[in-house]
């Protein structure tokens, strides 16, 4: 068990976000994380989805490649912003209490974990 008693983070997501004149930026550095970190890469979703306020593609990725991810994206995000969130199994804290964001912080809708 990690501090306080709660579950460990088995890893890691970040989602890049944008907005529509943004994606191939978003893409491009997907592309980039991807080649570098080897990272699954999803769905560029062009509208809000689940929490998350505009568009975004989530990038996945082991607790020992975030930390060196944490470090490039801090670098290489250029105007876009990313919200990362550890997975511990609890939604609601990985999108409250475990998250790290690269960029202005931008609101949830914390309303899907009710």
């Amino acid at each position: 068990m990690s501090a306080a008693g709660a579950p460990p983070l088995r890893g890691f997501h970040a989602h890049i976000y944008f907005d529509p004149d943004q994606l191939a930026e978003a893409q491009a550095l997907a592309g980039r994380a991807k080649a570098r970190f080897r990272l699954a890469v999803g769905h560029f979703h062009l509208a809000p989805i689940g929490p998350h306020p505009r568009g975004s593609c989530q990038l996945s990725m082991n607790p020992e490649t975030f930390a060196q991810f944490a470090l490039w994206a801090a670098q290489e995000r250029g105007d876009l912003t990313i919200f990362a969130h550890g997975l511990s199994g609890d939604e609601r804290a990985d999108h409250t209490a475990h998250v790290v964001w690269f960029g202005p912080s931008e609101p949830l809708d914390l309303s899907i974990f009710a």
